[in-house]
């Protein structure tokens, strides 16, 4: 398989191999795929979790009304009863 890289990319491959870290631009690019499919599962998963709690969120019944000066009214007071 041939592959084209950008002057910045190989010069990025390049810099890994000479900095001894990798012992050729196959090694790079290896890596660099592995690491690509690691962030894909983990968006995957992320994105299977968003829509998890989405679900639960849409299941949990109908939405309810609130008013934000009530919200912070009732934290206040119970930060009040708060001893110090």
């Amino acid at each position: 398989m041939n592959v084209n890289l950008t002057p910045q990319l190989e010069e990025l491959v390049r810099s890994k191999v000479a900095s001894g870290m990798y012992s050729s631009a196959s090694e790079v690019v290896r890596e660099a795929l592995r690491l690509m499919d690691e962030q894909d599962r983990l968006r995957a998963a992320k994105l299977e979790q968003l829509r998890h709690d989405i679900r639960q969120g849409l299941n949990s019944g109908p939405g309810q009304a609130w008013s934000a000066e009530e919200a912070k009214r009732e934290g206040r007071a119970r930060r009040a009863q708060k001893p110090a």
